[in-house]
């Protein structure tokens, strides 16, 4: 039996990680002296709450190589292979703990893949993979899928500010200089594994537009895709741009998520989202 890991990146809606039977590593949020593993000790609400009434931005952290070690060494011990999916190298440690705790396991079968995404970016991933397994296809098969889907993924998403991304590192300083002074929507997008600049409007109800035209402009108008609305605090706009999605493409699958507190550090609240991927490559084709 093959066995399905990811981490609390993903934000993949509980029901389809037991559904499934995924098993999720927690990344951590660090509230000055105080700790907490996303998904487990913090919610989203409470996260917000923290966030808006905290005198010093959050830090985030890795899942330790320890934390790896143990549930590898558990998932590993009657034969069965793993299939480790992850939150993007060039955005978190997560992969370099992953692989160390791989390197103290020589003998279990552990392949471990960098998805150069996060959010449902990383989640379609995971729950391609998922999916495959319980098909019966092997580890190759799986892995060949989820390594195709990764240049095809697309994750768009617009930020109230770029403050938060700068002051993570996540994105340079003078570009959020620029964000501020104009009072501008800077639309972003992860391109081989970072987060990039795309565009920038002059406000939210254009911004919702243009993650549309960009999706449709990737994938190509009436493509069957994957796709997923995603938003941090902006539950009203989600819900249009769901609504525009639905209208606007040929959906085979949906999802509507929340955007937790590793990645609510570094983009802050209001930020809505976009991820999409063409049905076929999701397949294998």
């Amino acid at each position: 039996m093959i066995q399905i890991v990811t981490d609390s990146s993903a934000y993949l809606p509980a029901d389809l990680v037991q559904q499934h039977n995924i098993h999720v590593i927690p990344l951590k949020v660090l509230f000055g002296d105080k700790t907490y593993r996303e998904g487990v000790d913090l919610s989203q609400q409470e996260f917000y709450r923290m966030l808006a009434e905290a005198k010093t931005l959050p830090t985030t952290s890795q899942p330790s190589a320890g934390e790896f070690f143990d549930l590898y060494s558990e998932l590993s011990k009657d034969g069965h292979e793993i299939i480790s999916i992850h939150i993007s190298s060039k955005l978190s440690g997560t992969i370099s703990s992953a692989q160390s705790a791989k390197e103290m396991l020589p003998e279990a079968r552990i392949t471990i893949v960098d998805s150069a995404s996060t959010a449902m970016g990383l989640g379609l991933m995971v729950l391609t993979a998922a999916k495959a397994v319980a098909e019966g296809k092997i580890t190759a098969e799986i892995v060949a899928t989820v390594e195709k889907m990764i240049p095809a993924m697309n994750v768009v998403f617009v930020v109230d500010t770029l403050e938060y991304l700068q002051k993570g590192g996540r994105i340079g300083g003078a570009a959020a200089l620029v964000g501020t002074l104009l009072k501008i929507k800077p639309i972003l997008c992860l391109k081989d594994g970072r987060v990039e600049p795309l565009d920038k409007v002059r406000s939210k109800r254009k911004a919702l537009v243009r993650l549309l035209d960009v999706i449709e402009e990737r994938v190509g108008p009436g493509t069957p895709i994957r796709a997923a609305v995603l938003h941090a605090e902006a539950l009203d706009e989600a819900k249009e741009l769901e609504q525009k999605v639905r209208a606007r493409f040929n959906c085979t699958e949906y999802y509507f998520t929340e955007l937790g507190p590793v990645l609510g550090t570094h983009t802050g609240p209001g930020v809505l989202g976009l991820v999409a991927v063409p049905q076929m490559i999701s397949q294998g084709l």
